[in-house]
């Protein structure tokens, strides 16, 4: 069967580009194996996000599950194949694979397509640890089937997964030892950040072993498993949850037979279109290694939709625009560059804790900050600020926050309107613009500053 339009992959980005397809007349086909709504849905945003949420309410963690459940369930029954047929989308219930460049075999049927999206995101990465094979373990995949709260576990991997889950299950009452083979958590995001992070978790419990690489997992010696750490010292627990990053899932697709290149690490080459090394292919969301964000997902399946079949108008992804939240509390936010990106671009980063924040005070929650990076633009340089070139926040509401600061770098606005831009009183957001004047005279004693590398940065005052 010929469509206009082949999606290969349900999640996020696959169902954002097969809708959009839909609305723009054309015939779509989108194959899927498994339910509609991929990794998000399932293992990822939305349970993560509803068992945090529980947390905080003070529940038991065998309610928190089934309500985790529920949660899964309702959003699900939103984005069903037969939610997708009823909007004019071909849904194809199998495993897909390349037969040729256009062409795409699936459960028995053999589908044709000028243009092509690949959208079959990402998997837990199940590091080569000897012994981690003979044992049982829990990924971000699997840690939803529990039932009960495991009186122990140990979580490998101090990212954002990591970070989020261990102080969540710390919050139930569950002994949680995290184990980080870096000196530090978040390694994505400021180091100051991930100072923040790794005091809240202490201060929830969380044992934490930092510059700790694992050599061999075992059976523990009453139950559960055994980490041996490289000083010899071994981590026991009843559970252990894998959580050290992501891997494209390509498995099975025969990329080669469509001409599509992959990279070192098997995510699919794209340019900034989207489009892969095949004429009429692209590809959207984790698959590409870009931003590993189902928000980010959905804007690239969008994206790629209208590249491929609105010819000749070509749209960029901006992967400098899309901000993402780390769940921890307090919540991780940012958007664009850190201030190690901005040193070669003459960056000035205006910083202010959260302790001056009257909003701040007046909850008891002042741990945390604003950060705001500025640089020159092209013509006018520092005229009113120059722009934003990227943000971290580091706040109970940060994921909230940093959408202004997301819409001024997308519109492209003077750093300057920020500072201008009035803010109601109190609010967290309030912040954000006594940041912001720091670019143009010293407020309270402070005023902005050059970027400049991590390992020569001194650690903000957090007073």
């Amino acid at each position: 069967m010929t469509h206009d339009l082949i999606v290969v992959g349900g999640g996020a980005g696959g169902m954002a580009a097969s809708r959009t397809a839909v609305r723009m007349g054309k015939s779509v086909a989108l194959v899927q194996d498994g339910p509609m709504g991929g990794d998000c849905t399932f293992s990822g945003c939305v349970p993560s996000k509803t068992l945090i949420e529980a947390a905080g309410s003070g529940i038991a963690f065998d309610e928190a599950m089934r309500r985790v459940r529920s949660t899964v369930a309702e959003i699900a029954a939103t984005e069903s194949a037969d939610v997708l047929r009823g909007e004019g989308i071909d849904v194809v219930e199998a495993r897909g694979r390349f037969t040729g460049r256009g062409v795409v075999q699936a459960g028995g049927r053999t589908l044709r397509a000028p243009k092509v999206i690949v959208a079959t995101g990402a998997g837990p990465v199940v590091p080569p640890l000897t012994g981690l094979d003979e044992v049982t373990y829990l990924t971000n995949e699997t840690i939803w089937d529990l039932e009960k709260a495991p009186a122990s576990i140990a979580v490998l991997g101090g990212g954002a997964i990591g970070c989020e889950l261990a102080q969540a299950l710390a919050r139930y009452g569950i002994r949680v030892t995290m184990v980080e083979a870096t000196d530090r958590l978040l390694t994505k995001e400021e180091p100051e950040a991930g100072r923040v992070v790794r005091d809240a978790l202490v201060r929830d419990g969380v044992d934490l072993r930092l510059g700790a690489r694992v050599t061999r997992v075992g059976r523990g010696t009453a139950a559960g498993v055994g980490l041996v750490l490289e000083d010899g010292t071994t981590v026991e627990a009843d559970q252990l949850l894998v959580a050290v990053g992501r891997n494209p899932v390509t498995d099975g697709l025969d990329l080669d037979a469509a001409g599509v290149r992959t990279d070192e690490r098997g995510n699919i080459v794209t340019d900034d279109r989207l489009a892969t090394s095949a004429d009429g292919v692209f590809a959207v969301g984790d698959v590409t290694g870009k931003l590993p964000f189902t928000h980010a997902a959905d804007e690239m399946g969008r994206t790629a939709a209208l590249n491929a079949l609105r010819w000749p108008l070509r749209l960029r992804f901006h992967t400098g625009q899309v901000p993402w939240v780390t769940f921890t509390s307090p919540e991780v936010a940012r958007v664009g560059m850190s201030e190690a990106d901005a040193v070669a671009h003459g960056g000035q980063v205006a910083h202010l804790p959260m302790s001056a924040v009257d909003r701040a005070i007046a909850a008891g929650r002042t741990e945390g900050f604003i950060k705001i990076i500025a640089g020159p633009r092209t013509l006018t340089r520092n005229l009113a600020g120059g722009k934003i070139l990227g943000a971290t926040i580091v706040a109970p509401c940060a994921g909230e926050m940093i959408h202004e600061i997301a819409f001024a770098i997308r519109t492209r606005a003077f750093t300057g309107r920020l500072a201008q831009t009035v803010h109601a009183y109190p609010t967290w957001s309030a912040g954000i613009r006594s940041a912001a004047a720091q670019f143009f005279f010293e407020l309270d004693g402070r005023s902005a500053r050059p970027a400049v590398p991590d390992d020569q940065r001194d650690t903000p005052p957090q007073e």
